[in-house]
């Protein structure tokens, strides 16, 4: 029964996204096909297998973090702040996807480091997420003393737990997103959930805009955000557990 609920929920969100997702990416792959179509027919001195090749290497420097500027090139993907926050990324286990280690050596060490890293980061989280618990217990403790409540308290402080989390790691980050990155509350929201539930997709990743100077502080405040957030957001998925079960 639980395996039919399962592939049920799952089947249905495939129906919905198809409906939803489909339409754009059929019109994106035309739209991308005219224009191809139309830069060799302007460009006579253009060649099919010429441009195609151009085309990959772009696609394969852009997944190396490479983007074109003119007639420079961007780089800064691999400093010491982008390789702390793909480091971050690797051992928390959300994987972006958008850049990745392009040597023999990266790979290997990217395993290793991996192998021993994710464990220490569900040790950190676990302790982490202990001590917030604690912390609401302790306050709700304290209610309960002050004003001899029982149940409201600790239903009352489980509540602004909720919220304040909601607000530090939810629905605050997106302003910072928005400002830094240009993008829109709603996508700035998306990354935000995306991001802390681990899950990841990569089309939206802090930092990457060539166009954008980005501050020093910038990247390692996202990685104790994520840190954090990624704690808190695991006693939300463990509460949802409990209640589900």
């Amino acid at each position: 029964l639980l395996l039919a609920a399962y592939l049920s929920y799952v089947g249905l969100g495939a129906g919905v996204l198809q409906a939803l997702e489909r339409p754009a990416e059929v019109q994106a792959a035309q739209h991308l096909l005219q224009q191809h179509w139309d830069l060799l027919g302007n460009h006579t001195c253009l060649r099919g297998p010429a441009l195609q090749r151009l085309i990959e290497d772009i696609i394969q420097a852009y997944k190396s973090g490479i983007t074109l500027q003119g007639n420079t090139t961007s780089l800064g993907k691999w400093d010491y702040s982008g390789s702390f926050f793909f480091s971050i990324s690797a051992i928390t286990t959300i994987g972006y996807g958008n850049l990745s280690p392009s040597t023999a050596a990266g790979r290997i060490f990217c395993i290793l480091f991996a192998l021993f890293g994710i464990p220490l980061n569900l040790i950190l989280l676990n302790e982490i997420g202990q001590l917030m618990l604690l912390g609401v217990q302790h306050c709700a403790h304290c209610l309960e003393e002050v004003f001899h409540w029982q149940k409201k308290a600790s239903f009352l402080i489980k509540t602004c737990a909720l919220v304040t989390g909601l607000l530090l790691f939810l629905l605050l980050p997106p302003l910072l997103f928005s400002d830094k990155e240009g993008w829109s509350y709603e996508e700035g929201f998306y990354y935000s959930f995306i991001t802390l539930s681990t899950i990841g997709f990569g089309d939206y990743v802090i930092g990457m805009n060539p166009d954008r100077t980005y501050p020093g502080w910038y990247k390692n405040v996202i990685s104790l955000w994520i840190l954090f957030g990624m704690a808190w957001l695991a006693l939300v998925i463990k509460f949802c557990i409990n209640f589900l079960e």
